[in-house]
């Protein structure tokens, strides 16, 4: 399909303080920061066909969730699904803020729970309170962000994507699109994650790549920021985003600038694969965020009761990248929309 085509195809288409406070209130007694709380908790104990009974523990889930950020909610989705099958009590809680994400790790030292599992979105910043949790017995794995770090810091085990890799794998994936100037798209300054995506794509994109920091927080001005770029730049063919909320977001800035540029993007929801349905989106890269939610937590379960080590304490297990396009979206979208993809 030719430019002009395929622009009347597309025509047709169309915190930190808060959780300073959160890190306060966490407790044993069923407490957690973001949504959800004790109710999400009674929830998940209500799903406990075939749990196990084993003793019962208690295990910490601190991720760099910013509000608002629905990719978090099927991460803990799959950790309460595994907390229920194997009798754990799942204290969640999560901060953007590197220093206040330290906070709720030391917190759950302190109420000496019997595991933690933690994002490494700036590994820097949770060195220290790694190694504490460390000595105090308390066994840590890593998930999501953090692949290249995670044995750095001594934790048991990751899962999750090599960020590189799955950058270098939609890099290539521009290449057979013909695309020759692309936007990576930054929602959060610092996300070592984020940073090695547009790295990897730059390694493997044969065009040219700029990348584009936006405030994730603030969604207007992420629009805002990616139209005016837009609209300065006529030349740019493929708008890349790292996160599902972002890229529909970029597909209304296409539309408003005038643009004829398509969008790709990292990770999915249910609203996303409806947007690769119906063409406003052109691909994802899935890492699937329930999966890595699950396996954390059901991994301490194991480690505790089992013994065992997921990847032999060696190697992190890899939850993607696979691509979500047209041509297998269909398969997809009913997951997703159970909150499971």
């Amino acid at each position: 399909m030719d430019r002009s085509s395929h622009a009347r195809s597309r025509s047709r288409r169309m915190t930190t303080l808060a959780a300073v406070a959160a890190a306060a209130a966490l407790t044993l007694a069923g407490c957690s920061s973001g949504s959800g709380g004790k109710k999400a908790e009674e929830g998940a104990d209500g799903a406990s066909a075939g749990k196990a009974d084993t003793p019962r523990m208690t295990v910490a889930l601190v991720t760099h969730q910013s509000q608002g950020d629905t990719f978090w909610d099927i991460v803990r989705k799959g950790a309460e699904a595994a907390a229920a099958k194997d009798n754990v009590k799942l204290v969640y809680s999560a901060d953007p803020s590197a220093g206040v994400q330290a906070n709720l790790v030391q917190n759950a030292i302190d109420q000496k729970v019997d595991g933690i599992a933690v994002t490494l979105a700036k590994p820097d910043a949770l060195k220290d309170v790694i190694a504490q949790a460390k000595a105090a017995g308390i066994p840590v794995v890593g998930l999501n962000s953090g692949v290249s770090e995670w044995q750095k810091l001594g934790l048991m085990e990751f899962f999750g994507q090599d960020e590189t890799v799955a950058g270098e794998a939609l890099g290539k994936r521009l290449n057979e699109a013909g695309a020759k100037r692309a936007v990576c798209v930054i929602q959060e300054q610092g996300n070592i994650g984020l940073t090695q995506r547009c790295d990897g794509v730059e390694k493997t994109f044969s065009g040219s790549v700029e990348t584009l920091n936006v405030n994730g927080t603030d969604m207007p001005s992420v629009k805002s920021t990616i139209t005016a770029k837009l609209a300065e730049d006529k030349a740019i063919d493929y708008v890349v985003t790292l996160g599902a909320p972002f890229a529909l977001t970029a597909a209304q800035s296409v539309s408003e600038s005038g643009s004829e540029a398509e969008v790709a993007t990292f990770d999915l929801n249910k609203e996303l694969t409806g947007a690769i349905s119906e063409g406003s989106i052109e691909f994802a890269v899935d890492q699937q965020p329930y999966l890595q939610g699950y396996l954390a937590i059901d991994s301490l379960w194991l480690y505790k009761n089992n013994g065992n080590y997921l990847g032999g304490g060696e190697q992190p297990v890899l939850t993607g990248p696979a691509f979500v396009d047209k041509s297998n979206v269909e398969a997809v979208e009913g997951f997703a929309a159970k909150g499971t993809r």
